[in-house]
């Protein structure tokens, strides 16, 4: 008997093929019977009609940041609701083990490090996971039959080189036996099933200290060494940032990630690809690694967004224009301080010209004050500004555009929300991303979801790139673009099982209305430990989410079942190999 048979759906099956009607049914957690409409006689213990529903595999989530939040969240919403089946985190180089049983003062370095890095409520991480592990297992096994999504994750280099060096893993060197011991624990993580070793070098990363984060002082022998043990094991990979992935890769960072990737003889991703066709030189300056990886024996692979995520700024709290060069020492300041300051001429055109050079690197786009929309407000002054653009209420007050936002932000106390439009809305900047898409190295993902949680809210990107295929842009047909958020990710990672609706796979599924699909706006909502706020947006025509045969989600609400698996390298991934 079949547990579950879904009837008359309109099949995308994940490999690139034309969508076709059938019954698919459910054994065991498993996809047992395909068949055509109709023709199923097995029975089952419940059946849906999905007549006008397309069902699809389960989607894959490349580049996510669920670490800490599927301790309080086992649905790692709102990914689950937008039909994200299987989600990759401990990507780069952070994640929450291993930690040293020898100092306890560990923990709370490296939730500092996450609340800066990665923008996670710091009350969240402190009063939403038990922080009982040690070693990478142990933190698996912490997740292991309570959560409602399959979860796969790397082991970060910098928890790595903390558990070895101490406070010296912040700007030191490993001594010969350090480098020893840390290479061991890669390996017995990856033995604990770590998917392999992620990394940073970018220059945006520092840990709550406000320090480079440990992974940035290590040079390449270091990285090296690492990835030999990642090759050492079945079904694992490398993730690795550097400082060129968000603008143009150095020739030396090129060298570094090939030789990576070769050393390793496993596929390397990065995050993020940005493509703007105002910039026609970024694209494919940014796809040399994966030309050259390949006549090397490797394979990097480019991640990037098929939506446009906006996230929100803010002259008060920390955001990515502290990011910009010269601007963290100014928005680093006492309010009182800062808004003196910023006040300045000359200290807003000193900020300008910073904010323009070519240091600033992709940077540069946050600098197009004039297309700022004003977001939340808090003073009357501000009354009826929510929703506005800046350009426009400069041009009413006379002044310029960097001026007017100073004024509005210092009015409320610095409080105020600031949207930047993007400036790469156009049809030009389409029609070279879906031309992108197509690349062999290049994948899409890149959401962060579970991360950056006030500021942005990249984990819809599913649903509104199907909504933008069927109704929008059309810039992919159906079949490819499931192909794109299924099967190829799934293949990357070497998935057993998953990625496709097929005999014998893991029964991940998501059936939804064609002419509904699509995500919500992102809202504010408290719904963190300690009544932090995040980000979220609703799933429009999302009728149902299976993980392992069993129903997840509902018309958008989670059922509260947990069967998801924590996915282990070796046994739920097979060798990707690149040669």
């Amino acid at each position: 008997m079949l547990d579950h048979l879904i009837t008359r759906a309109t099949l995308v099956d994940g490999t690139g093929a034309p969508a076709r009607n059938a019954d698919v049914g459910i054994r065991d957690g498993r996809i047992a019977v395909i068949a055509g409409p109709g023709t199923v006689t097995e029975e089952a213990r419940t059946t849906e009609d999905a007549t006008g529903l397309v069902l699809t595999p389960g989607f894959v989530d490349p580049h996510t940041h669920y670490d800490a939040q599927l301790f309080w969240d086992p649905y790692a919403t709102p990914s689950l609701n937008h039909g994200v089946t299987t989600v990759v985190g401990g990507n780069c180089g952070f994640t929450l083990a291993p930690l040293s049983p020898d100092r306890p003062e560990d923990a709370d370095y490296t939730r500092r490090l996450m609340s800066r890095v990665e923008g996670m409520s710091l009350v969240a991480l402190e009063e939403g996971a038990p922080w009982d592990w040690h070693d990478f297992g142990e933190y698996l096994d912490g997740l292991d039959g309570r959560i409602a999504v399959n979860a796969g994750f790397m082991v970060g280099h910098c928890a790595l080189r903390r558990h070895v060096m101490g406070p010296a893993a912040t700007g030191g060197r490993p001594t010969g036996e350090q480098l020893r011991r840390m290479t061991a624990l890669l390996r017995d993580a990856m033995d604990a099933g770590a998917w392999g070793l992620s990394t940073t070098q970018s220059s945006t990363h520092t840990d709550g200290d406000g320090a480079p984060v440990a992974s940035r002082h290590a040079e390449p022998a270091e990285l090296l060494a690492l990835s030999r043990a990642v090759g050492e094991h079945e079904g694992t990979q490398l993730e690795a940032i550097v400082a060129g992935c968000l603008d143009r890769f150095a020739d030396a960072e090129i060298d570094l990630l090939v030789e990576m990737s070769a050393a390793a003889g496993r596929p390397l991703n990065w995050n993020v690809l940005t493509v703007d066709a105002a910039v026609p030189d970024r694209v494919p300056r940014q796809l040399v690694p994966s030309e050259r990886a390949r006549r090397a024996g490797g394979r990097i692979v480019a991640l990037t967004m098929p939506i446009l995520t906006p996230m929100n700024m803010s002259l008060g709290t920390f955001c990515a224009l502290n990011l910009i060069p010269g601007w963290g020492e100014i928005l680093g300041l006492p309010v009182p301080e800062r808004i003196a300051r910023l006040r300045d001429p000359d200290v807003r055109a000193r900020m300008l010209r910073r904010a323009r050079c070519p240091e600033a690197g992709v940077f540069r786009r946050l600098a197009d004050f004039d297309r700022y929309v004003i977001g939340d407000t808090y003073s009357a002054a501000n009354d009826g500004l929510t929703g506005r653009v800046v350009r426009d209420i400069a041009a009413e007050r006379g002044q310029g555009a960097f001026r007017c936002l100073v004024e509005i932000c210092a009015d409320d106390s610095l409080r105020t929300v600031l949207w930047p439009m993007p400036s790469d809305n156009d049809p030009a900047s389409w029609a070279l991303r879906a031309e992108t898409w197509r690349h062999e190295d290049v994948l899409l993902g890149g959401s962060d979801a579970g991360a950056h949680l006030d500021r942005m809210c990249g984990a819809p990107y599913t649903t509104r790139f199907l909504g933008d295929c069927l109704r929008g842009r059309k810039l992919a047909g159906l079949a490819e673009a499931v192909r794109m958020l299924t099967d190829d990710p799934a293949r990357l990672f070497g998935l057993r099982g998953r990625g496709r609706v097929a005999r014998g796979h893991h029964a991940d599924l998501v059936l939804f209305d064609p002419e509904r699909i699509d995500a919500g706006p992102a809202t504010l909502v408290h719904d963190l430990p300690g009544d932090s706020p995040r980000l979220d947006s609703r799933a429009e025509g999302v009728v149902s989410v299976r993980v392992n045969g069993v129903e997840v989600i509902r018309e958008d609400r989670v059922t509260g079942a947990v069967p998801g698996r924590v996915l282990r390298s070796g046994r739920d991934t097979g060798t990707v190999g690149t040669r």
